[in-house]
């Protein structure tokens, strides 16, 4: 691997293989490695994938790694964290990783990831040695570089990089609609990583294809921000004005969006601070207009009796709000309820809104919540 693939001039598109096309819930090879051909064709090598994306590693192999040597493309895989059973034993993360490896016909990984290193998985990771067995295979030459991604509070992200200090790089979602959000913080979670010297890979640049599907007078006037240029172009733009981010990824379905995003990535060009302070101006704008204005302070879940994940529920019915019922708000909602409570738990006892600062009316955002993705 080139000593500058986390060190790039100028950042580069990676192509995330969680939303690969499909053909009645078949990934479709065919589709994926013309996909494949014209990502390689436009200069760009960089494909992200993971154990747990349902045979996304298998799909690589035939659209990919048996199509093209080595020397062709980055590749860059996860240590299953994401679904109850795959860790059970610290044996486990072996056996997973050589998985990995053999289902993508390749003999080391240019980039290895501990997958969403966050929440409850965090003690997961500790309890296994997740994190010493991924040291052991980087010293051994099957990882190139080693990081993870991260889906929690900025506070906790501090804690992991200072008990694991030798991460090459963190991934985390970014995106203009996130930056400033009370919830997802993403700024604070890139100053953070950014503070600790360490390179930044940028996932869900286009929040799962949420920010491409903006309609109405929200859509125009972000348009007006980008010359007429599309809201994906301009969400990767944003990223793209980010210091020490070499790679932002799109996780890719179609090749209409490829060849988007490639044109877009081809020869980027940054917003100017000027484009970046009136689109995160805008950006408050829609949030005022579509949004409970919750600040995530948690109050409301400490007593829930259900213990419902209410700001980020909130979060939700808030993108839902925004957005529509968008492929990437409803996958969401789904990741999380395979470990809270859905929305629909709601018992209405009222213990949340007693104690919510913003007097929110939350029993009806969790009903409308339930109601709308159906519980």
């Amino acid at each position: 691997m080139e000593k500058n693939l986390l060190s790039p001039t100028a950042p580069r598109l990676g192509f995330g293989l969680m939303r690969l096309p499909k053909v009645n819930g078949i990934i479709d090879i065919e589709e994926t490695s013309a996909m494949v051909d014209a990502f390689l064709q436009a200069g760009f090598d960089y494909f992200d994938t993971a154990y747990v994306y349902d045979g996304s590693e298998e799909a690589t192999r035939k659209a990919l790694t048996a199509r093209y040597p080595r020397s062709a493309y980055h590749i860059a895989s996860k240590l299953p964290g994401t679904r109850e059973g795959i860790l059970l034993k610290e044996e486990d993360n072996e056996r997973t990783f050589n998985e990995s490896l053999e289902r993508l016909g390749i003999d080391y990984f240019d980039c290895y990831l501990v997958h969403n290193a966050s929440k409850e998985r965090i003690a997961l990771y500790e309890r296994l040695h997740s994190w010493e067995f991924c040291e052991r295979m980087k010293q051994q030459g099957r990882i190139r570089q080693l990081g993870f991604s991260f889906h929690d509070t900025p506070e906790k992200l501090r804690e992991l990089l200072q008990a694991h200090p030798d991460m090459d790089f963190v991934q985390l979602q970014i995106n203009f609609i996130d930056w400033n959000d009370p919830f997802l913080q993403a700024r604070e979670l890139y100053e953070t990583a950014r503070a600790f010297g360490k390179k930044v890979i940028v996932m869900e640049p286009i929040k799962g294809g949420m920010l491409a599907s903006l309609r109405g007078e929200h859509a125009e006037a972000l348009s007006r921000l980008n010359a007429g240029g599309t809201l994906a172009s301009l969400a990767l733009r944003f990223c793209a004005s980010l210091a020490g981010v070499p790679i932002i990824l799109s996780g890719m379905s179609t090749l209409e969006q490829m060849q988007e995003n490639i044109e877009t990535m081809r020869h980027v060009q940054p917003l100017s601070e000027q484009e970046r302070e009136a689109l995160l101006a805008c950006t408050s704008e829609l949030r005022k207009q579509t949004g409970i204005g919750c600040t995530a302070c948690h109050y409301c879940v400490q007593g829930c009796p259900e213990q419902i994940p209410i700001p980020e529920y909130i979060n939700t019915l808030n993108n839902l709000n925004a957005f529509g019922k968008t492929p990437g708000v409803v996958s969401h909602y789904d990741f999380v309820t395979t470990t809270a409570s859905p929305a629909g738990a709601c018992i209405a006892c009222g213990q949340c809104e007693s104690v919510c600062p913003q007097r929110l009316p939350i029993i009806q955002a969790m009903k409308d919540l339930a109601q709308a993705l159906g519980k």
